[in-house]
Parts: structure tokens; C-alpha cells; sequence
């Protein structure tokens, strides 16, 4: 009866529930020692001038690859994969490829979430008419001091 209790032992010790092995998917990205970080959001700032899409945010690095994201805590680690849901939702709503190559004052801009960038053009055209009500203001003011000089010069 032990000879055929043995192999069953075997069996079980084998089985997932006795070990669970772990998978570590990580990939070396290449990044200088202190990567030129350029602010794009409060919190928020891409590796400029990279090939790659690389963000930094709340003491992580994170790069978007076709297969995932992947996370290191400094420029020259290894970047682990890591799950989606984990990424910082600010981060995953960045148009694919926006940012790589990036530098300040490139023709993109800066990508802003669904509705900033229209409540950003409303306060802009809010401003633009207030400066244009002003000009209007200071024109008339100037056409009432004409009429008024010219009253008292033929008065």
C-alpha cells in the first residue's frame, strides 16, 4: 500500500497548489543616469527627447510598449511589466506615440484629457473678448476727449 501512496505524494507535491511559480517579465529600456524630464501635468512629466514614450510620475517610471506597461522606480533598473489597471489613468489616456521624441514647445503640445483642452479654449476666448471689450472702451474714451477739446476750442 506505501509503494502506491508514493507516487500520488509525488503527484501532488507537483501540482500548482504546492508552488507557485512566478513570472517576471522585464525589459531594459536604456535611459540616461538623470533623464530630462519636462512637466506636462501637474505630477506628471515625460522623458524629453527620448525614442521612447517614457512618463514619471509619483517615483515611478513608466513605458508604454505594444505588449503592456512596464514600471522602474529609477531611469536605469529594469522596468517590470506591469498590469493596466495599476497605471496611473492620466497616463493611459495619452494618445499612443504623443510624447516620443518630445521636447518643450514642439508642435504637438501638450495633450490634455478629454474637456481640459475646451475649458481651456472657453477661458481663453472668455479672456480675448474681455481684452477686446477693453480696447473698445479705450476707443470711445479717446473719440469723447476729441469732441469735448474740440468744444472748448471754439467756445
Amino acid at each position: 500500500m506505501r509503494l502506491n501512496a508514493l507516487p500520488l505524494t509525488l503527484l501532488l507535491g507537483l501540482s500548482p497548489f504546492a508552488a507557485q511559480a512566478q513570472v517576471h517579465i522585464g525589459i531594459q529600456i536604456g535611459l540616461p543616469v538623470a533623464p530630462r524630464l519636462e512637466v506636462i501635468s501637474p505630477g506628471v512629466s515625460v522623458v524629453a527627447g527620448f525614442d521612447e514614450e517614457v512618463f514619471f510620475n509619483n517615483g515611478w517610471y513608466w513605458c508604454r510598449r505594444d505588449d503592456g506597461w512596464y514600471r522602474a522606480r529609477s531611469p536605469r533598473a529594469r522596468f517590470e511589466w506591469v498590469e493596466a489597471r495599476r497605471v496611473p489613468r492620466y497616463i493611459v489616456e495619452v494618445p499612443r506615440g504623443h510624447y516620443r521624441n518630445w521636447r518643450r514647445g514642439d508642435d504637438r503640445g501638450v495633450w490634455m484629457p478629454p474637456g481640459q483642452r475646451k475649458q481651456m479654449e472657453r477661458r481663453e476666448e472668455r479672456r480675448e473678448d474681455r481684452r477686446e471689450e477693453r480696447r473698445q472702451d479705450r476707443r470711445e474714451d479717446r473719440r469723447e476727449e476729441r469732441r469735448d477739446d474740440h468744444r472748448e476750442h471754439h467756445h
